[in-house]
């Protein structure tokens, strides 16, 4: 069985140190100063640049746009100056990041609100084939999930590994309070308890395997076989 943990390449910490000094090539004149100010969470700044003409869609030398980099970084109001400027939020980087996807890794609501009124794609997917609830689920980001799956978000999408939200949280978590809760709001939202894994393992199977026995309560309740 693969572990996506070991398939999620550096932390985020490292993307975020990444971030410090955007390698700009080519663009327009100063859009440097945008990519260095959306990284750093400088909203004046972003502000300045965009009144000076830089391009609210400039890439650095890894294809990341400034409201990408705002999105590693959490900066929700260097984020929310490049949205109200119309900042896409689904413009993917070479590793196929874009802003909303990457609020799946860092958790973050705030971040999650700040681009929602710029109609982010709720199908877009990451580089294994998993929309933005998947890495919540997996990483026990138990308000971004509660958050995320008011959005109409599909609850059952299918990742490259052949696993849904629900199957990540219960084989890559730790059956602890904060994955029991994530399991009980993608029940609430309707995922599909008994859609199994692309070996033919359910769930619930899952979890009295793995001894997580709050979550086969759960899934149990739910009509899990």
């Amino acid at each position: 069985m693969i572990d996506r943990r070991t398939v999620l390449g550096a932390p985020v910490a490292l993307a975020l140190s990444a971030c410090a000094a955007p390698d700009r090539k080519g663009g327009r004149v100063g859009d440097g100063d945008l990519l260095r100010a959306a990284a750093e969470g400088d909203a004046a700044g972003v502000r300045e640049a965009l009144r000076a003409g830089a391009d609210v869609g400039a890439r650095d030398g890894r294809g990341r746009t400034p409201l990408l980099l705002a999105s590693l970084g959490d900066h929700v109001e260097a984020a929310a100056a490049l949205v109200r400027a119309g900042a896409d939020p689904d413009a993917q980087d070479h590793q196929r990041d874009s802003a909303f996807l990457v609020t799946g890794v860092t958790g973050s609501v705030a971040m999650l609100r700040a681009l929602l009124p710029a109609g982010p794609d709720l199908t877009l997917t990451d580089r294994y084939g998993g929309v933005a609830l998947i890495p919540a689920c997996e990483r026990g980001h138990v308000d971004y999930v509660r958050e995320v799956v008011r959005t109409g978000i599909d609850v059952d999408h299918v990742n490259r590994l052949g696993w849904t939200g629900l199957l990540e949280a219960v084989i890559l978590g730790d059956g602890s309070r904060r994955y029991q809760e994530i399991v009980r709001l993608l029940v609430a939202a309707g995922a599909d308890v008994d859609l199994a894994d692309g070996d033919g393992v359910s769930p619930l199977r899952h979890a009295v395997g793995r001894g997580h026995d709050g979550i086969a309560a759960t899934l149990r309740a739910a009509g899990a076989r």
